[in-house]
C-alpha cells in the first residue's frame, strides 16, 4: 500500500505532515484528496501555495533502463517481438508498463511488419489490459476502438488479474504514431501509455527512452 507524504509551505516556513498509508490501498485519492483541501485553506488565509503530494520514492526514482530482451527481431518474417509487463515497478503507483509511465517508452517498428505482444501484468493488485490506439489528446478515460486489427487484450474494461498473460498480433500497415494504452477506466488518462511509431523509413525495429520533449 503507499505511503504518501504532504507538506504545505506557509509565510513562517514548512508545516509538514506525518507519512500516511491511502485508505482503500493503491488508486484510492479520497484521502490525497482530502488532505490537499488543508493546504488549500492554508493557501487562503496567506500561505504559499502547497508543494506537490507523490508517492514516496516516485519522483526520486531513477529513470528506468531499456532491458534489450524486451524486443526480438525476425528480418526473415519481418516480424518484431515485444514483452509487455504492466506494474513492472512501482512508478505511478504501478500504473505503468515496463517501468515507463506517460508515453517515456518508444517502440518503433517498419511500416508493413507484424507486431506480436506478449502482455502480462505484474501488478500485484490492479487488473490492466493493453491496446494500440491513435495518439490523442486528451487521453480517453476508458478502452475505445483500437488503431489495428486484433491489437487489443481481451477484457479491455475489466483487465487481466495479476499474472496472467495473453498475445496481442497485428500487421502495422498504417504508418503514423500510436499510444500502447491501458483500457482499464482511468488507467491510461492517469499515465499508464507508452508509445509506438509506425515507420515507413526504418528498416530495424527500435525500443528506445523516448527523447524529452516529444509531446
Amino acid at each position: 500500500m503507499p505511503c504518501l507524504s504532504l507538506a504545505c509551505h506557509s509565510a513562517g516556513g514548512v508545516v509538514a505532515f506525518a507519512p500516511f498509508r491511502l485508505a482503500g490501498g493503491r488508486g484510492s485519492f479520497a484521502t490525497v484528496k482530502s488532505l490537499s483541501v488543508a493546504c488549500i485553506v492554508a493557501v487562503a488565509v496567506g500561505a504559499a501555495p502547497p508543494v506537490v503530494v507523490r508517492a514516496q520514492g516516485d519522483a526520486a526514482a531513477p529513470a528506468p533502463a531499456v532491458d534489450p530482451s524486451w524486443l526480438q527481431v525476425d528480418t526473415v518474417t519481418k516480424t518484431v517481438t515485444f514483452q509487455l509487463v504492466a506494474g513492472l515497478t512501482g512508478l505511478n503507483g504501478a500504473l505503468n508498463f515496463n517501468g515507463f509511465r506517460d508515453g517515456g517508452l518508444t517502440l518503433t517498428v517498419p511500416l508493413g511488419w507484424t507486431v506480436v505482444t506478449h502482455f502480462r501484468n505484474h501488478d500485484g493488485m490492479l487488473p490492466h489490459s493493453a491496446e494500440i490506439i491513435a495518439d490523442t489528446h486528451p487521453l480517453p478515460t476508458g478502452p475505445v476502438a483500437p488503431a489495428f486489427p486484433r491489437a487489443f487484450t481481451l477484457r479491455l474494461d475489466q483487465g487481466l488479474i495479476s499474472e496472467q498473460t495473453e498475445d496481442m498480433r497485428f500487421i502495422a500497415d498504417r504508418g503514423g504514431s500510436y499510444l500502447i494504452f491501458c483500457g482499464v477506466p482511468g488507467h491510461g488518462a492517469a499515465g499508464m501509455w507508452i508509445r509506438l511509431d509506425v515507420s515507413g523509413s526504418l528498416r530495424t525495429p527500435s525500443l528506445v527512452v523516448t527523447p524529452a520533449g516529444k509531446p
